[in-house]
């Protein structure tokens, strides 16, 4: 009785084409991938800088292990915090320009843990509409009042932000990248609205650090934003980092704030040890070898200058996320087994991960990328999709 019903919803989702399926993988990550039994190039990593297989990475890993063991035994608040992870939080405080900075086991729980912990019934959070998902679910379980934002609408923010009467605490949440499509949000504007407004401006800004600025700060480096009480970032470790685990920086009395109060904080094992000493050694990285976003800028422009060419539609995108949007599910699932079969690894993306209407390849490009990939990935698309 219990599952009929999810059955005809399981069948409903075959149906219309929105099935997922995980596909079985073997080796570490990099561009060139065996995915149940085939090698495939990768073109849907968010492995940017190519450091998830660093053999400085992979070495500090188990060093790690030998130094400290692999579990941490406990959460933060009972004996699991360690020394790494206090030179981690640090090192990553100084890199984002921060006083203070809080890990986290990932960005989902970071998000959650933040909104949570900072906002309660009286606030109100303004969020754009294509958010994160962790972000939309974070204000819904705080409870706070939502208003969604049309996608980088900066003016009607400003008249809502301006003509809101709130007893509470007020938010403005935003991507800084936006996964989906690969735009900037405006922080520029975001952040002078806070300020104006006495409104906390909250940055997810996964996709963006390491990426985005001549230093790989961030979204707020590559706009020009300077940090401040009023804004704090959050960021992940998986993606640009290629490691795991996230972390929110902000002024002291938030993160005291977070320590005290998020509860994907408080009740969560504290990350294994040897993934902080890893991501010290990555975040080393990131600083030392800027040719990675050189070779990753030089990409991007490659591939854009080759899809206009070639009459390939993408969204407005100077990030490694270049989606190609072709609308109907089925349409997409077909592209996307058209390039498996040239020897490609693009799945596609459809709702509710998109808006309907939207389903599309999202094409994420790496540093660990040759030239060739790209121009051969650029054939195979001219092709399919016409």
């Amino acid at each position: 009785m219990f599952q009929e019903p999810l059955r005809t919803g399981l069948a409903k989702r075959r149906a219309q084409h929105l099935y997922r399926h995980r596909r079985l993988r073997e080796g570490p990550q990099q561009v060139d991938l065996s995915h149940d039994g085939a090698m495939l190039l990768s073109f849907c990593s968010n492995d940017y800088l190519g450091l998830a297989n660093h053999p400085e990475v992979v070495t500090a890993l188990a060093e790690g292990a030998r130094r400290y063991g692999v579990g941490a035994g406990a959460s933060h608040l009972v004996s699991g915090h360690m020394r790494v992870h206090q030179e981690l939080e640090e090192a990553l405080a100084a890199f984002v320009g921060r006083p203070r900075a809080l890990l986290f086991s990932s960005g989902y729980l970071a998000n959650l843990g933040l909104l949570q912990a900072l906002a309660d019934r009286r606030s109100v959070i303004f969020e754009d509409r294509l958010n994160h998902a962790s972000l939309l679910d974070a204000a819904r379980l705080c409870k706070a009042r939502v208003r969604r934002i049309p996608h980088r609408d900066s003016a009607r923010l400003g008249e809502w932000l301006g003509g809101e009467d709130s007893r509470g605490p007020r938010f403005v949440v935003t991507d800084g990248v936006f996964s989906m499509d690969g735009d900037l949000a405006d922080l520029p504007v975001l952040d002078r609205l806070c300020a104006d407004e006495g409104a906390l401006l909250v940055v997810d800004d996964a996709h963006g650090l390491g990426v985005m600025g001549a230093t790989g700060r961030g979204t707020f480096e590559r706009l020009g934003v300077r940090p401040g009480a009023h804004n704090l970032v959050m960021g992940t470790l998986g993606k640009a980092f290629g490691v795991a685990g996230a972390f929110v920086a902000g002024d002291e009395v938030i993160i005291e704030t977070l320590i005290q109060r998020a509860r994907t904080y408080i009740y969560t094992t504290a990350s294994p040890p040897a993934l902080a000493y890893a991501l010290l050694r990555s975040l080393a990285l990131v600083e030392r070898e800027g040719w990675r976003r050189e070779r990753l800028n030089s990409h991007i422009d490659r591939f854009r200058r080759g899809a206009h060419t070639l009459g390939i539609p993408l969204l407005p995108s100077e990030t490694p996320i270049q989606p190609v949007v072709l609308g109907d599910p089925e349409r997409a699932l077909a592209v996307s087994a058209g390039l498996e079969q040239e020897g490609f690894i693009v799945p596609a993306i459809r709702p509710p991960t998109v808006p309907t209407g939207s389903a599309r390849l999202r094409i994420t490009l790496s540093a660990a990328h040759e030239p060739w990939h790209i121009e051969r990935l650029l054939d195979a698309l001219g092709r399919l999709c016409r």
